[in-house]
């Protein structure tokens, strides 16, 4: 499993309101994106940042994804290109699931 932290900074004066507008509007895109396994979006008003902590069965999923349309949003809703971040995932603990999920 990869992590992938993408962040940028938030546009000039967007709320926390206008960001959740947003997200809610393209939540529903992330369903079917071969390879994830879990997106959360990330609002920081204090650091004027914003991105998605993703969880992915593999690099090459993650890469496919930034490579296409995702990039294009990202920059439309940005203004600028992502710094984005991999992680190697050996465990990830769910509470509210119950679970363990480790690479295999």
């Amino acid at each position: 499993m990869i992590t992938a932290i993408v962040s940028a900074p938030l546009p000039e004066g967007l709320t926390f309101d206008q960001y959740t507008e947003n997200t809610m509007k393209i939540v529903e895109r992330f369903r079917t994106i071969p390879g994830l396994i879990r997106k959360n979006f990330l609002y920081s008003a204090e650091e004027g940042m914003g991105g998605g902590v993703y969880l992915w069965e593999s690099r090459e999923a993650a890469e496919a994804c930034y490579a296409g349309v995702w990039l294009d949003n990202f920059k439309n809703a940005f203004g600028v290109n992502p710094k984005i971040t991999y992680f190697e995932t050996p465990a990830v603990v769910d509470n509210a699931a119950g679970e363990i999920k480790t690479a295999a």
